[in-house]
């Protein structure tokens, strides 16, 4: 009575009812497969027959009938016994082969590399991957074993972890520095992918593609890297402050009135501290240094005679617009720079 009760199957199939399926056992409780029904096997699918624990036969996709002189296909098992009673038992698992797309992948922290050219850094990544199944056999005993259902996120952290082990070990491998890295992301996509698809072959996966979004560093590395950069856009120190004093006298002569003394003032202060700072970029200008205990040194052609009063500054003066030096207000052009007024 207890074999009565049971089921007969006459077709075994399955279609994918949602995204995100690698393998589906199909339910065999109290269900045996009719002797001479049809196994289905569509397009970007694989079917495993499991027999006494053990892989039987793996099934690409077409129709098959299920019969003692038909099974096995291929067989796993050198000693199949093909003395089958109608009704037989056997474990039919599904596995979906479509490419698997849009994965991601990230570090959840930073890794530390040694860079050529700035030495140990920390390193930010993230990007997309597609992989599939590409060796069904090899998935079922390694991975999804004999669960019920075995679904993409299931195998989402192994896969990502093994992205960055494999990420750092190009990198360290790699004599390329950062700044190139980042400039090459393409390549750098294809490296690191032709460094894990032996891992992925280990699971059973093909590895299909593997993109690399954005390389970056941390926050406060990336700040100090702007700065360098900075410097370097820079260039000639001298002229970037001259530049800036230049660019401080249109602010003077635009105030007038009651402010002009205070502004004159704090236009004089950054004058002398941009001289200071030039001379300090030309040591080998410096003027010399006064006579110590010598003879009182001749007054230059036109100086006023000794004890006589010091001439009045002439009022007719204005700023060169390059280098700020005092200049006669009619002159045509900087005597200092050269610069045309």
């Amino acid at each position: 009575m207890s074999f009565l009760s049971k089921q007969f199957i006459d077709v075994i199939q399955w279609t994918e009812p949602e995204q995100g399926i690698l393998a589906y056992r199909y339910p065999m409780e109290d269900m045996e497969i009719q002797n001479g029904g049809k196994l289905t096997v569509r397009d970007s699918q694989a079917a495993i027959f499991v027999n006494e624990g053990r892989v039987a036969d793996v099934f690409a996709p077409g129709l098959y009938t299920l019969s003692t002189q038909t099974l096995p296909i291929l067989t796993y098992i050198m000693n199949w016994d093909k003395a089958f009673k109608s009704p037989f038992k056997s474990d039919v698992y599904f596995f979906s082969e479509r490419l698997q797309t849009d994965q991601r992948w990230g570090t959840a922290t930073p890794i530390t590399v040694r860079d050529k050219e700035f030495g140990a850094i920390r390193l930010r990544g993230y990007g997309i991957y597609a992989y599939k199944i590409a060796n069904p056999k090899v998935f079922h005993e390694k991975i999804s074993g004999t669960r019920d259902i075995y679904r993409v996120p299931d195998l989402e952290g192994q896969l990502r972890n093994t992205i960055i082990a494999r990420m750092t070990d190009t990198f360290a491998q790699s004599a390329v520095p950062f700044l190139d890295m980042a400039a090459n992301q393409e390549e750098l996509g294809k490296k690191i992918a032709e460094n894990l698809k032996p891992s992925f072959g280990d699971l059973g996966l093909s590895l299909e593609t593997f993109v690399v979004e954005s390389i970056s560093l941390p926050d406060e590395l990336q700040k100090m890297l702007d700065q360098r950069i900075s410097m370097n856009m820079i260039g000639d120190m001298n002229r970037y402050t001259q530049f800036q004093v230049a660019q401080s006298l249109p602010v003077a002569a635009a105030n007038e009135g009651g402010g002009a003394a205070g502004v004159g003032v704090g236009l004089g202060a950054g004058l002398a501290m941009g001289q200071t700072m030039m001379n300090a970029m030309r040591p080998g200008e410096q003027p010399p240094p006064a006579p110590v205990g010598g003879p009182a040194a001749a007054p230059p052609a036109g100086a006023a005679p000794a004890g006589a009063a010091p001439a009045a500054p002439a009022a007719d003066t204005k700023f060169c617009t390059n280098c700020g030096n005092k200049i006669a207000r009619a002159a045509k052009f900087c005597p200092e720079c050269g610069t045309q007024q």
